[in-house]
């Protein structure tokens, strides 16, 4: 019985990002890391992210507050999980919801700035599991034509990619059961 699920994937950018999209964010994530922490910390007395949680109050909100270098990019991948492909290698998971963290970083070693976007996927039906693939249907999508079948994507478990949410299968009604 196909059940409503929605995928995480968590992509982490650091100094190592190789594509343009990765490399822009990483830069503006830092610059805004930079600008905010010497908001909360104007005399400068702390280097590293985690210093700053450690010692001044209200440096949590700088997940929130860098994430706003994000927002714009994230309208760039038109709606759909980056890095995720289906089968035949098409980007196919739709997502509306994100969330943004800093893992690491450093004022004074921008290589040590890494962060994270962990993206959450608009509602699947999932039909299958087959090998390590999920066989997955955008939830209430319409059939191309009609009469034709729901369109599905097979896609690989693999790291970072999780199954955030399932819903549970609703109970048979009464009227069904006779």
């Amino acid at each position: 019985m196909p059940r409503t699920i929605t995928l995480c994937y968590r992509k982490i950018i650091d100094a190592a990002a190789t594509t343009a999209w990765d490399r822009l964010v990483w830069e503006d994530t830092y610059q805004e890391f930079r600008l905010q922490a010497q908001t909360l910390d104007p005399a400068r007395q702390h280097r590293t992210f985690g210093q700053l949680l450690q010692h001044v109050a209200g440096a949590e909100r700088l997940h929130f507050l860098v994430s706003a270098a994000v927002r714009g990019y994230l309208q760039q991948l038109g709606g759909l999980v980056p890095d995720i492909v289906d089968n035949l290698g098409r980007r196919f998971l739709p997502f509306s919801q994100f969330q943004f963290e800093l893992i690491n970083s450093d004022l004074q070693d921008r290589s040590r700035h890494q962060v994270a976007v962990n993206f959450y996927s608009d509602a699947l039906t999932w039909h299958d599991t087959i090998s390590t693939n999920l066989l997955v249907s955008v939830a209430g999508a319409a059939p191309a034509a009609p009469g034709a079948g729901q369109p599905t994507h097979l896609v690989a478990l693999q790291p970072f990619l999780a199954i955030s949410t399932l819903l549970p299968a609703a109970p048979p009604d009464e009227a069904d059961a006779r």
